[in-house]
């Protein structure tokens, strides 16, 4: 059974909205503020991400309008590169996606944990809460596509207006303390630029996923067009919020405040409402976990259909469920993919240094096939409709060469992270070798 296009422009933005904002936000602001010391490096890195991040989306626009296909983030590497290749880095994908999904779970947990379960060990009590979140999730996602876009929607929804109240405080916060008053610090240029590189790895965290849209192709129709535009309208509206949000976080906390924050936004709402405001935000961030893991769920699924076409993996990763749209064994790997990763780390952190060498690989890797694919359409011509962005080949190779750097500084910072993340990427050689053989 073939998937049919049953999403709109509106789903597709959502989508697009979700797969970025997960619950990175309301937490890796402490682990950049940590990493800069001092808020000018803060903020720059905000912004540098940010720039940085719309060069990329505008990358991936293309790509995506060139090649719209299910599961597009698996075809584009095999498509442009070679299949063994295409097995190889969506291998490691396939178990950053899971981490990085299961990383935002943590922070949901984490949140909503001293209202659930307060006496209980702290660590023992987010295991439970995440997985029982899980299974909830897995059953919701069963019910069928559409059901899950529109949940998500709603979802997203909610989420928005939780940023949109945090962005709020800025207007209505008391005036900053001495108390919180940042202690200043002297900073030489080589101290400046490594806190600037450092605070990189989770900034492209928070503001990575958007290139995961790519998986939809299949499901939205003319998506030639609809898809770069999800993704220009979905990224305009993730930076406006990031960028103001942390303006928030630093406006009500103070830069000190801002560092030694596990639950950023109920302790925003907590100094502007009090003590009940922030279990409601606490409650509001749990529930707000779904509507990211809905999205990497509904996507990751879509590049096992794209791999099992490819006859890398069985054929049962491609079913299709033709009432509900839905790949009901591919589902079920990927989130038993993702109940592992909590049981080897439930730190946001550890996993976090994980995620970024994995991401970055393949990132770097698959914004490069637009090389490829405009030097092919030198020779047969643009198709027609699609998206060209301005500013090529300068934008997409800026946006390659930081990412690059970005890459080297997590194998400076953490080379036992880089050496698995080297060890997972060739193992995925002999897997391929092994399951065409098999399936064959």
């Amino acid at each position: 059974m073939s998937i049919k296009p049953k999403l709109g422009l509106f789903d597709l933005t959502m989508i697009v909205v979700s797969l970025v904002i997960g619950m990175g936000i309301f937490r890796t602001p402490v682990e950049v503020a940590n990493k800069a010391v001092i808020p000018e490096i803060f903020f720059v890195a905000w912004i540098g991400g940010a720039v940085i991040s719309l060069f990329g989306a505008l990358t991936f626009a293309e790509i995506g309008s060139r090649y719209p296909v299910a599961g597009g983030f698996y075809r584009i590497f095999s498509h442009c590169y070679h299949p063994s290749f295409a097995f190889m880095v969506n291998w490691m994908t396939v178990i950053s996606n899971a981490a990085s999904t299961a990383s935002v779970a943590i922070i949901g947990a984490e949140y909503i944990q001293p209202i659930l379960l307060p006496q209980m060990e702290s660590q023992t009590a987010i295991r439970i809460i995440t997985l029982s979140a899980m299974v909830i999730l897995y059953g919701i996602n069963m019910l069928g596509i559409k059901m899950s876009a529109r949940m998500l929607n709603v979802l997203m929804i909610i989420k928005i207006s939780l940023i949109l109240l945090l962005i709020a405080a800025i207007f209505v916060a008391p005036e900053p303390t001495a108390a919180v008053a940042p202690t200043k610090i002297s900073f030489s240029n080589t101290d400046w630029f490594k806190a600037f590189w450092l605070c990189f790895v989770p900034v492209f965290f928070t503001y990575g996923g958007y290139q995961q849209t790519m998986n939809f192709g299949s499901d939205v129709p003319h998506a030639a067009r609809n898809m770069p535009r999800a993704i220009f309208y979905g990224i305009a509206i993730i930076l406006s919020l990031y960028l103001l949000v942390n303006f928030s976080y630093f406006r009500v906390l103070g830069f000190e405040g801002l560092k030694n924050s596990n639950t950023l936004a109920a302790d925003v709402a907590r100094v502007l409402l009090g003590e009940s405001a922030f279990k409601m935000v606490a409650i509001i961030m749990f529930l707000s976990v779904m509507a990211y893991v809905n999205a990497s769920i509904m996507s990751n699924p879509r590049v096992y259909y794209a791999m099992a076409e490819d006859k890398v993996l069985p054929p049962i990763f491609k079913r299709v469920n033709s009432r509900t749209q839905v790949q009901e064994f591919a589902v079920t790997v990927f989130v038993a993919f993702i109940v592992l990763t909590l049981f080897f780390s439930s730190s946001f952190t550890q996993v976090l240094s994980y995620v970024m060498f994995f991401d970055s690989i393949s990132l770097i890797t698959a914004s490069a096939a637009i090389f490829v694919l405009r030097h092919r359409a030198k020779k047969n011509g643009d198709p027609e409709g699609i998206f060209k962005m301005r500013g090529y080949p300068w934008l997409p190779a800026f946006f390659i060469i930081v990412y690059t750097m970005v890459n080297i500084s997590v194998l400076i910072s953490n080379p036992q992270a880089s050496l698995i993340g080297f060890i997972l990427f060739l193992s995925g050689f002999p897997l391929y070798l092994g399951l065409r053989k098999l399936i064959k």
